[in-house]
This record gives structure tokens, C-alpha cells and sequence, in this order.
């Protein structure tokens, strides 16, 4: 293995760390893992000949070489199907609960709202019609959020209960959000370090050596940083939406994340206290 290889292999260890976490507390054992990293190796190795294309096109001897996997595994893991978590794309009730949010942060007597219209007042009907572009009633999407504990339903009136989309009632959509959102952030780190362009916003603070009330202090300055930024990314993004429909080529995933622990010999980080890395 190259030293170039070395470092790479090195950096994928210390990422799947917490993977590994994730599927012990589910139960995952080897190979449960291994078939997930076997599937992944055919499927990047597609993607980087050329794309997905359907199994009986695919070049099962690049993807052999690519891979070293054998040509009959290949053929069987290309031919399998493998169950999906939700789209947090398509999830009606985030989307909702999202342009909920927004205006209620502009206006905080919008966390509460009447069902449907009366006179020009913001009704829970007119949010969810906008959100779901009609594709959904908004009684399914209510009962969604009363599911998940996000909403409550009194008489006329909805009332919002959180200040985030966070699906704790839902082991399934929190793996789902957990999924995405990992993916897109390794994503951007991936194509930077590979010399992707355009080069994509990834900036860290850490500081090692302080207490943990300083961990949640700076926790909370990044919550209220956040607000401010979701407040007016989702207005934005809603707009461009509209401008040029469900039919526009790209896609796009902002967010922020925040996370302390006591420290880990075995999950090392720089001993330089309260360094910026790009």
C-alpha cells in the first residue's frame, strides 16, 4: 500500500468510527458490514465507469478489477434489491414544519395558527399547500406532526411545540436524516480533498482542554447563529424553488453540526487548542 493509500486508509478508519458505533447499537455484525461495503464498492465503481446502468449492461470485468470482488458476487449484488430508508427530500411533514418554523421566527405569534383561513390570517392549511405543492392534504400532514410530537391540535388552532425538525418519535426517519445529512457533509469533504470544483463550505472551530459548560455555552452561540441563517436561507431557497420548479437539475444541503465529548485516546485529534481548518 502506498503511503498515499496509508493516509487515505488511515482517514477512513477514524469516519467509520461512529458508523461502527451506530451499527453495534443495532445489532450489525461483520458481515452485515461487510455486505454493505461490498455493495457500496460496485456501486461507486459503476458510478465512476460511467453511471448507473442496468445490471445487464454493466462491464463485470472492470468492475471486478475495480473492485476485487469475483464476477459471480458481482452479478448477484447487482441483481439484488435492498430495502430504503424514507427520502428526506420528499418528506411533506419536514417541509412543512420547516416553512412553519421560518415564519414563525419572524413573527412568534405564528406558532400558533388557525386550521384553515379566516380573513387574511396565515392558516396550517395555506403552509402545507404551499410546502407540498398541493400534493398532499393537509390533514395528513398534521396528523403527521401531532405523530411526531411537533405540533398540537386544539379546537381551530395548531400550535408549533419544537424549534426544530427533529423525528424522535420516528426511528426510521431519524436514521434517514442521520443518513443524509452525514452523506452530504462527507460528501463536500470528499470532493474537496479529491480537488472537486467548485471547492465546497466546510469550516470547523475545536478547541480541546475546557470545561463542559463552555462546551454548551458555544453550543447555544451556534444554535442562535443557526437560527438566524436558517431564517433566511429558507425564504431564499423557497423562491428559487418557485422560479424554476420541480424540474431543475440540482440540489443542494446546508447545515451545521455541533459535537463534545470527553476525550478519546483512541479517537485522536490535534493538540492545538482552538485551531480553524477549511
Amino acid at each position: 500500500m502506498t503511503r498515499r493509500a496509508q493516509a487515505a486508509a488511515a482517514a477512513i478508519e477514524r469516519v467509520l468510527r461512529p458508523i461502527v458505533r451506530l451499527a453495534l447499537a443495532f445489532g450489525l455484525k461483520y458481515q452485515d458490514i461487510d455486505a454493505i461495503l461490498r455493495d457500496l464498492l460496485i456501486s461507486e465503481a459503476r458510478r465512476a465507469a460511467g453511471g448507473q446502468r442496468p445490471a445487464s449492461k454493466i462491464n463485470v470485468s472492470r468492475l471486478s478489477v475495480t473492485t476485487g470482488l469475483n464476477r459471480v458476487e458481482i452479478k448477484e449484488r447487482t441483481q439484488a434489491s435492498r430495502p430504503q430508508l424514507p427520502a428526506t427530500e420528499l418528506s411533506y411533514a419536514a417541509k412543512t414544519f420547516t416553512l412553519w418554523q421560518s415564519r414563525a421566527a419572524q413573527d412568534p405569534a405564528l406558532r400558533s395558527i388557525p386550521v384553515n383561513a379566516i380573513g387574511d390570517a396565515l392558516s396550517f392549511s395555506a403552509l402545507a399547500r404551499a410546502a407540498t405543492r398541493g400534493n398532499v392534504h393537509h390533514r395528513a400532514v398534521l396528523s403527521e406532526l401531532i405523530r411526531l410530537k411537533m405540533a398540537e391540535h386544539e379546537g381551530d388552532q395548531v400550535r408549533l411545540l419544537a424549534a426544530a425538525y427533529v423525528p424522535s418519535g420516528d426511528e426510521q426517519e431519524m436514521l434517514a436524516f442521520l443518513a443524509d445529512n452525514a452523506r452530504d457533509h462527507l460528501n463536500a469533504a470528499v470532493s474537496n480533498v479529491t480537488g472537486g470544483e467548485p471547492p465546497f463550505l466546510e469550516r470547523v472551530v475545536f478547541s480541546q482542554g475546557i470545561a463542559e459548560r463552555d462546551c454548551i455555552e458555544a453550543m447555544s452561540t451556534m444554535r442562535s447563529g443557526w437560527n438566524r441563517v436558517h431564517a433566511s436561507l429558507v425564504p431564499q431557497l423557497n423562491q428559487a424553488n418557485d422560479n424554476l420548479g420541480a424540474g431543475a437539475p440540482f440540489r443542494i444541503r446546508l447545515g451545521v453540526y455541533a459535537y463534545y465529548e470527553p476525550w478519546d485516546e483512541e479517537d485522536p485529534a490535534p493538540k492545538e487548542s482552538d485551531q480553524e481548518s477549511s
